[in-house]
């Protein structure tokens, strides 16, 4: 576990968090999304001016996609990028306070898709818009990262890429991910109600509208059900001990390692779901650089 003394800024977010969280309700659900990207935009927009990107709208097989530019590009491979919102709400926008970082920190350019999103488009329509992206960038070197449900949909490429012959990505990570949609593990209820991002609510209401009738357990809905091997590209995965999917990203860190898989589990005490989305916090500064870090190992021959 990375036990360092949290920071003033994290110790605020703990202190203001008012618990329980909100419900989730399917009536609220666009006021939902219009309020966080509302709450989230004056910070993507000191995101963009602090790191200098530039940021623009570009199709990949008919999907939008949202691209972001270092100002120092130093790298010819890309990052293909899932963002998080549990399938149900969320944007690349929405998720530029990681995404913007990240190719700073790396040099790469970040390829993040607009898919579609449930109860509008259920499951697996968002799974159809990414591989479409994914198979026609995976000609070239290509690394893969992924928040909460953009982990599962991260993962869930890799799985199909690997059934149909389609070349891997050369290495990946994985930010809280949401890699089981039965919703089980001991976080979900030990670190329900200390988690100041997210709550069980929230994880099963999603699954509900992107899954419904659909069986939980199959491995193109719950990835950690997945045959892996080898093969699988060196992963890196973060979490938090607040964190209410931190036993998924314990599961998936083991599956990983017994099938020989490089991968490195960050466990941050006292950090909650993908914290690295508060870019105020040194702890999610830290969090990316050493994301990057790994990227770049098993990226630099390319």
């Amino acid at each position: 576990m990375i036990s360092v003394e949290l920071s003033t800024e994290a110790k605020n977010v703990l202190s203001e968090a008012n618990y329980p969280l909100k419900n989730r309700r399917i009536k609220e659900l666009g006021v939902l999304r219009d309020e966080t990207v509302r709450a989230i935009t004056p910070a993507v927009d000191r995101v963009i001016e602090q790191y200098k990107a530039k940021v623009e709208m570009q199709d990949i097989s008919d999907i939008p996609c949202m691209w972001v530019t270092p100002y120092q590009h130093k790298v010819s491979w890309k990052i293909l990028y899932g963002y998080g919102g549990g399938y149900v709400s969320g944007s690349p926008f929405e998720d530029l306070t990681i995404a913007v970082p990240l190719a700073a920190e790396t040099g790469a350019e970040v390829v993040i898709p607009h898919y579609r999103l449930a109860p509008e488009s259920p499951w697996p329509a968002a799974i159809d818009d990414g591989f479409s992206v994914f198979k026609e960038m995976s000609t070239e070197p290509l690394a893969l990262v992924g928040e909460s449900a953009g982990g599962n949909l991260c993962l869930t490429l890799i799985l199909r890429a690997f059934q149909l012959g389609i070349p891997l990505p050369r290495a990946a990570a994985f930010l809280s991910p949401w890699c089981d949609l039965t919703n089980s593990g001991e976080s979900v209820v030990n670190n329900n109600g200390r988690d100041p991002a997210l709550s069980a609510q929230h994880i099963d209401f999603a699954a509900n509208y992107y899954v419904g009738e659909h069986d939980r357990t199959n491995p193109m809905i719950s990835p950690i059900n997945g045959v892996f091997d080898n093969s699988f590209p060196p992963s890196i995965i973060t979490t938090g001990s607040r964190d209410l999917l931190m036993s998924q990203a314990i599961a998936l860190r083991d599956v990983l390692k017994d099938n020989d898989v490089p991968v490195e589990l960050c466990l941050w005490k006292d950090l909650w779901h993908v914290f690295e989305w508060d870019y105020r916090l040194p702890e999610s500064s830290a969090s990316i650089r050493q994301i990057s870090n790994w990227l770049q190992k098993y990226m630099s021959r390319f």
